[in-house]
């Protein structure tokens, strides 16, 4: 049987996932009475509940004799990571690009990793049934990007087809039938070259993907090199610089049938397996049989941007809703990650109780932080900073590639707040609609926490899409947050009387009842300095009554923050306290006597 391996890469939002459950269905895979949910690929809680592709994930179909194996992708540029070791287990991509909102950075990225590895893309243009679909002027946008990829002449005579995912059809004309994804399975089969392999050569495979499985241990998945692999052979698993990491039975074999994974006695070269049994082996390891000496070739994946510190949380209310609090168990997961995740990287701190996490983005490592919180896990989270790179004496400083798309009233706002933040614009041009598309280069630094007021500015209506572009010499001071927090000055239950008469002070973010703490940040100043206050002073009881004294307390309803706001809301000064029921922000230092000692030596520093 011939094999076909393709990968699906598209930007965030142009529907990969939704097609590759219509691939999946038509191809027979599911029976005719099948209940199966919608995006079946997005199996984690997280991406089901944000409507994104985090990992990415293997599945097979057959189609008239031909097996193809599917891998989708994350879209989004913070899991860039994932897309980059994919690439290189596969012989072909379909590039999915959305009929109207066309070629973005995060399409921008996943061509070029293609190009780069010498693959030749199919392109689909997506939803083409939108109202503001310009399938024809996004055919011709691709082409411009193969261009300035320099794509060779193979990859700029790619084929395109015209599709629906939603609805299951594809079609190599936007006049012809419109029935089902028959045209894409036979482009698929005539366009991406057979998996092959040197099936007489010693078995060796390179592993690109790690998961944890209850019953089966580490499970890496990979594609075979060369050679066939057997249940129960011995093998060993050589590190990228050659050196020797253990000796194993490969205990179990996978296969991708669907969206299940069945066990298999025997594979062979250009399929792709799933393979349990090692201890220690990783990502980017060469797993193969003993006498093969040299490792296969790791493609270097692009380094973190952005770092934060996870440390033990040690605020008064520390251990009432989780039960891993310790910097042990919270430091074993965090290597677990990293193990798994190669665009992250943990170090441990000179104190032992925090670890430094680098990654590519706040998503990613929001994620991260999501994912711990829902295991049980309580954290304090530092604000998130830029690694800086010093080349010839210089301070370098991570650029992205910004572009955003705003209703044209809005775009004057937009403009001025990213020169704020000593962004540059490169671009802006009308995209259609009442809408204009502007691309700027800004600082990562100059990007912390502005998306919320970004869609406050643009009335919720703007689309902003962020790309790493390259490392550029420091562009100066970036203005913080203007406005000052308020602080709780004591410790217990908040008390609606309280907060009822210091709401002139500025929005709060609790509400009446919510547990507080000395250090603790319960809203915002309306000023630029921060002050102190009693949010648990109830009213005095006393024998006087006065007729309209009486009336009930209506308190204004409190902000409240998700995880990635309140991570791009605080300071250098202050923490995220994140358990599993709770987010809280609080001072780094909860005594306000350290606080102030801490300002002067600041300011006479």
């Amino acid at each position: 049987m011939d094999i076909r391996n393709i990968a699906i890469i598209a930007h965030v939002d142009h529907g990969k996932t939704t097609l590759v459950d219509a691939m999946l269905k038509q191809s027979g895979t599911f029976r005719e009475n099948q209940q199966v949910a919608e995006r079946v690929m997005d199996s984690n809680d997280l991406e089901k509940e944000r409507g994104i592709t985090i990992l990415a994930k293997c599945t097979s179909v057959l189609w008239h004799g031909n097996r193809i194996n599917i891998v989708d992708t994350p879209g989004h540029a913070d899991f860039g990571g994932e897309v980059e070791r994919i690439l290189s287990m596969v012989d072909g991509v379909v590039l999915l690009v959305d009929s109207a909102e066309g070629v973005l950075p995060q399409t921008k990225f996943v061509t070029g990793k293609a190009l780069g590895l010498g693959l030749r893309p199919i392109v689909l243009i997506n939803k083409v049934d939108r109202g503001d679909a310009r399938p024809h002027e996004v055919h011709d946008e691709v082409f411009d990007l193969f261009a300035a990829l320099d794509a060779d002449d193979d990859q700029l005579d790619f084929p395109t087809l015209f599709a629906v995912g939603r609805d299951g059809w594809a079609a190599h004309s936007l006049e012809g039938p419109k029935t089902d994804l028959s045209p894409l399975f036979e482009t698929v089969v005539r366009h991406v070259p057979r998996a092959e392999g040197d099936l007489d050569a010693p078995f060796s495979m390179m592993a690109t993907t790690l998961e944890a499985d209850p019953y089966l241990g580490r499970v890496l998945t990979g594609r075979i090199h060369s050679g066939r692999a057997k249940v129960n052979m011995n093998v060993k698993a050589l590190s990228p610089d050659g050196s020797l990491i253990e000796n194993f039975r490969a205990t179990k074999l996978l296969s991708f049938r669907g969206i299940e994974r069945i066990p298999v006695e025997t594979a062979e070269a250009g399929d792709i397996i799933a393979l349990a049994g090692m201890v220690k082996t990783t990502v980017a390891d060469t797993i193969c049989v003993p006498e093969v000496m040299a490792p296969l070739k790791a493609h270097p994946v692009d380094p973190p941007t952005l770092a934060m510190t996870f440390s033990v949380n040690d605020s008064p209310l520390a251990g009432q809703e989780g039960d891993k609090v310790t910097s042990r168990v919270i430091g074993a997961r965090l290597m677990r990650e990293a193990e798994g995740n190669v665009a992250i990287r943990v170090t441990e701190t000179a104190d032992k109780d925090a670890f430094e996490v680098a990654g590519r983005g706040e998503l990613q490592l929001g994620v991260l932080i999501e994912q711990m919180r829902r295991e049980g896990f309580e954290l304090s989270i530092s604000r998130p900073r830029v690694l800086f790179r010093t080349e010839d004496g210089h301070r370098m400083e991570p650029i992205e590639e910004v572009v955003v798309d705003v209703d044209d009233e809005y775009s004057g706002v937009v403009v001025e707040k990213m020169s704020l933040r000593k962004a540059e614009m490169t671009a802006m041009r009308p995209s259609g609609g009442g809408k204009t598309r502007i691309t700027f280069l800004a600082p990562s630094r100059g990007l912390i926490g502005y998306h919320g007021e970004f869609l406050t500015d643009t009335r919720g209506t703007g689309v902003m899409n962020r790309l790493f572009h390259a490392y550029a010499p420091y562009k100066g001071a970036v203005e913080g947050r203007r406005n000052g927090v308020l602080i709780s000055n004591g410790g217990g239950e908040a008390v609606a009387y309280a907060i009822f008469n210091l709401e002139d002070r500025g929005p709060m973010f609790i509400g009446a009842g919510t547990k507080v703490y000395e250090g603790m940040i319960v809203g915002e100043h309306n000023r630029g300095n921060d002050l102190e206050l009693n949010v648990l002073k109830g009213k005095q009881l006393t024998n006087f009554r006065a007729a309209g004294k009486e009336e009930a307390v209506r308190l204004t309803t409190p902000r409240r923050m998700s995880l990635e706001q309140a991570l791009a809301y605080i300071e250098d000064d202050e923490l995220v306290e994140v358990t599993p029921k709770s987010i809280r922000l609080r001072k780094k230092l909860l005594d306000s006597n350290e606080r102030k000692k801490a300002s002067r030596t600041k300011e006479a520093v």
